[in-house]
């Protein structure tokens, strides 16, 4: 699939309100970044690139989940932090990334990260519960895309 035809069929206000939805229930951080190749890089290794790149390392609880899609590549990764992996594990991830696979399999790519992002916020809610005192958005709740005429990520190095 074209990076384009994927980004134009996404709802991406939807996805947005997922997020928001999912969050207003947990402590948890949830991203979204859509890229369209791992850009010569393996897709795990270039997930757990942009995780860092993207700020969700540094929450507080370490208890961010990142949704890394590759349109072009046809491939994913869904990654937790630190905190959160303590908590569940990676056979979770592996749940979620057998639905999330059948989902855009079938084509339905918008309600399939929807769905998602609903599992995780339950999950996240089950182990971070939200507290109005205390808990703030660590994380902008926009979808992270990179476009093909962007220049590459720099590695902060």
């Amino acid at each position: 699939m074209k990076h384009r035809q994927l980004m134009e069929s996404l709802d991406q206000k939807r996805l947005v309100r997922a997020i928001e939805d999912a969050e207003k229930k947990c402590s948890g951080e949830i991203r979204v970044h859509i890229q369209p190749s791992a850009l010569g890089g393996d897709v795990r290794h270039v997930a757990e690139k942009t995780f860092e790149r993207l700020g969700m390392t540094k929450t507080e609880l370490r208890n961010g989940v990142l949704l890394f899609i590759l349109s072009r590549d046809q491939k994913f990764a869904i990654l937790g932090d630190r905190g959160v992996n303590e908590k569940v594990g990676e056979g979770y991830w592996d749940s979620m990334a057998i639905e999330l696979g059948s989902r855009f399999r079938a084509g339905e790519f918008t309600e399939g990260i929807v769905s998602v992002i609903a599992k995780v916020g339950d999950l996240l809610a089950e182990h971070f519960p939200f507290c109005p005192r205390t808990d703030v958005n660590e994380l902008t709740n926009e979808l992270s895309i990179l476009h093909d005429d962007d220049p590459p990520p720099s590695s902060g190095r």
